[in-house]
């Protein structure tokens, strides 16, 4: 029997499909997994054991370089948060939250500035590019605007996130007209209607793969993805400049005297928006305690 090497693309009632080798594979888990309380999830790098044409055995699930609880995936490369100049609005507080939780993942996040045809985006772009983050300003009305984030897309596993009507299918459409997302993120290709489930399913688009999450919302993100207090000015890229020189050491960049970065948000060199993101996620954890912690 062969032993290949593949990604498990949908799990669902106890079988998982692995795509290796150019096929689609119907596999059973090893129970060893069950035991050990680990669940193979969309995305993870497995080794299979062949039985048949198309159904195999997972056999080891190799190591992980992220994973997120709900929706339930693997070794994402990019968090592609998708905001609007127009309505809806972006919320910043929302969309930095998010930002913060792929730091913490060690999932690149990405900020995707849609519908700049029908408002202005130069307030989305100069708060997002100063933080260093890549930010892409597109129309999914003009294809021509696209092309630079096909092209980043290209060989990576990517989720796309963000509110309902800022765009998402329709830019999806843009980059892989494959996929066929007409409204609602309802998708022909994918032949089902409304989305009634959290199983994260792995599409292959022409160049890398898009991970379908259904359900998926930054309140999924919030309310299971927990940063604590010491972790999170980590998740704001823009404070590593300023982290030791402020004038105590450890300090939270919260009400401390002396907080270069803070100094830094006066001066205009770190987004006000950013830093009230911060504050507020900070206040949140603050005082959770150790053996409070999720």
């Amino acid at each position: 029997m062969d032993t290949l090497q593949g990604i498990i693309l949908r799990s669902i009632g106890g079988f998982y499909y692995v795509e290796a080798a150019d096929t689609v594979y119907t596999c059973r888990a090893r129970g060893i997994f069950r035991r050990q309380g680990i669940t193979p999830v969309a995305g993870d790098r497995v080794s299979i054991t062949v039985e048949g044409e198309d159904t195999a055995v997972v056999e080891e699930i190799l190591p992980r370089r992220n994973v997120l609880v709900r929706p339930p995936v693997a070794n994402l490369d990019l968090l592609v948060l998708v905001a609007s100049v127009c309505q809806p609005r972006t919320n910043t507080l929302v969309l930095d939250k998010m930002i913060a939780v792929a730091e913490h993942k060690d999932i690149t996040p990405i900020v995707v500035i849609n519908k700049s045809d029908l408002g202005d985006p130069a307030e989305l772009e100069r708060i997002y590019r100063s933080t260093g983050l890549e930010c892409f300003t597109v129309s999914a009305a003009q294809p021509e605007t696209l092309v630079s984030l096909r092209r980043r897309l290209a060989g990576q596993v990517s989720v796309f996130a963000g509110n309902s009507g800022v765009g998402k299918s329709s830019i999806l459409n843009g980059i892989d007209p494959t996929l066929v997302l007409p409204t609602g993120e309802i998708s022909q290709k994918l032949g089902r209607g409304r989305h009634t489930t959290r199983t994260a399913t792995l599409y292959r688009l022409a160049d890398g793969y898009l991970a379908d999450t259904p359900g998926f919302s930054s309140l999924d993100m919030e309310q299971v993805e927990f940063i604590d207090k010491e972790s999170l000015p980590g998740c704001f890229r823009e404070f590593a400049p300023y982290e030791g020189g402020c004038r105590f050491s450890g300090c939270a960049h919260y009400k401390e005297p002396g907080c270069a970065v803070r100094q830094a948000v006066e001066a205009g060199e770190i987004a006000q928006s950013r830093y009230d993101s911060y504050v507020t996620m900070y206040e949140a954890v603050k005082d959770i305690k150790e053996w409070e912690k999720p």
